[in-house]
């Protein structure tokens, strides 16, 4: 199939486009977030193009992860998504706002159907009338690189200024006090200013290379995870692939991913701090529970599952009914929600159930 998705999550997106489907990403002369194109990865099957000159009838599927992406779709092939051409929508988000009344952008209609990448998305959004479903991430596995020689714990968070207490970001000096924290990701800067940190306590990598940023990783004794509010951050689970510890607040979804005997998981710091310090003090211990971690990252969050359940998923939008509605009749995982007011002030008995 010809699938045309623009590159919006990068770790996402490198799973996804490992399939056995060729992938179209929309490229742009100045690239950004309209036109980023492969954006430098090693993807052989993905092929960049410009949307102005993409024959509508070439494209099979639009893959869509932005509110936005539907008008766009429209405005540059001339064919309505879910309506003239097959089309799905990945949410890759926590609800924001009012949650859990937070109501989905595609709650309202029945044609496009929208997949969660956890359980925790698909339970707290409103999606309305859309059909739902989840499919959990999926990690190409970057082997068992773990060394740990580092006395460090770290931290991989994008924009950690700016989203503040979102991604814990208020939590780091409580755990510098027990190790020094090398942080990474994109917009990093000031951010050992902005919590009261020296640098021999706070280093800041910024965003690496993929390969190297996995090297670096490895080296760190465990992985800390102070996000409060997010999907289910792919790097912790590619810490996981590669043999750390971890270390996770006990929200969203990370309960499903990061067993105790992989490192700690709890919403008390004391107790993560407690556990911190004895992965840094006992280097063998650290290593026994990477293992754990590695061991249950594979479990769940294989490569090849992930593609399997997209390859269903593919299909059925492949097959289209006489109204130009899409068929779902091999995806029997796709989940008709009952729709219920999302006003909290009604008592159950008074909410509408159609």
């Amino acid at each position: 199939m010809r699938i045309l998705l623009w590159h919006v999550h990068g770790s996402w997106t490198d799973a996804f486009v490992r399939g056995r489907h060729e992938y179209l990403l929309p490229v742009l002369p100045a690239r950004g977030p309209w036109g980023l194109g492969r954006g430098g990865r090693d993807w052989p099957v993905a092929t960049e193009v410009v949307m102005a000159d993409l024959d509508p009838d070439s494209v099979d599927v639009v893959v869509l992860q932005r509110p936005e992406e539907v008008e766009e779709v429209q405005r540059g092939l001339g064919k309505r998504p879910g309506v003239d051409i097959p089309a799905v929508y990945v949410e890759h988000n926590t609800p924001k706002a009012d949650v859990p009344f937070t109501r989905h952008p595609l709650a309202g209609q029945r044609r496009i159907p929208v997949v969660h990448v956890t359980h925790f998305n698909e339970l707290f959004w409103d999606s309305g009338e859309a059909l739902t479903t989840v499919v959990e991430h999926g990690i190409a596995d970057p082997g068992y690189l773990y060394a740990g020689d580092d006395e460090s714990l770290a931290v991989v968070v994008n924009e950690p200024v700016r989203r503040g207490r979102v991604t814990g970001t208020d939590l780091l000096p409580r755990f510098a006090d027990t190790a020094p924290l090398r942080v990474f990701g994109m917009g990093g800067e000031g951010l050992p200013a902005a919590v009261g940190l020296s640098k021999d306590r706070l280093t800041v990598r910024g965003d690496l290379p993929t390969a190297s940023l996995h090297r670096e990783l490895a080296a760190c004794r465990a992985y800390l995870h102070p996000l409060r509010w997010t999907s289910l951050g792919l790097a912790l689970l590619e810490a996981m692939h590669l043999g750390m510890p971890v270390l996770a607040l006990d929200t969203t979804e990370a309960s499903r991913a990061v067993p105790p005997e992989a490192g700690a998981i709890s919403n008390n710091i004391a107790e993560l701090q407690r556990c911190a310090a004895l992965l840094i003090k006992d280097p063998e211990e650290a290593r026994r529970r990477g293992l754990a971690a590695r061991e249950a990252a594979l479990a769940r969050y294989g490569l090849s599952r992930f593609l399997s359940d997209w390859d269903t998923i593919l299909a059925d939008l492949a097959t289209r009914t006489s109204t130009g509605r899409v068929s779902f009749s091999g995806a029997s995982n796709l989940r008709e929600t009952p729709v219920l007011s999302t006003n909290p002030l009604l008592l159950p008995a008074e909410r509408n159930i159609p």
